[in-house]
């Protein structure tokens, strides 16, 4: 099974689940902000529903929200990725 690590090298889409202004203060390199209050708004913006996404947040619990609303919308491959700090070093 592909490490998180993995998936992101391998180009797996990565997005940060937080309100803009967390996201302002830090981020993960190439992440894209969508809140998760947001996510069924701007649902096409995810991509193609059999490509890998990888969701975090500050501690992981809007992320684990936001993967179920994926995974209900029909998203394949969608990774918790838990808080900003679980993040993977490349």
């Amino acid at each position: 099974m592909a490490t998180i690590a993995d998936k992101i090298k391998a180009g797996a889409k990565i997005f940060d689940v937080r309100t803009p202004e967390e996201f302002s203060e830090e981020a993960y390199p190439n992440a894209v902000n969508i809140p998760v209050d947001s996510m069924m708004a701007r649902i096409d913006e995810f991509g193609d529903k059999n490509s890998p996404v990888v969701l975090y947040c500050a501690s992981g619990a809007r992320s684990a929200y936001g993967a179920r609303l994926l995974k209900n919308a029909g998203y394949m491959d969608v990774v918790n990725a838990g808080g900003l700090y679980d993040m993977p070093k490349l």
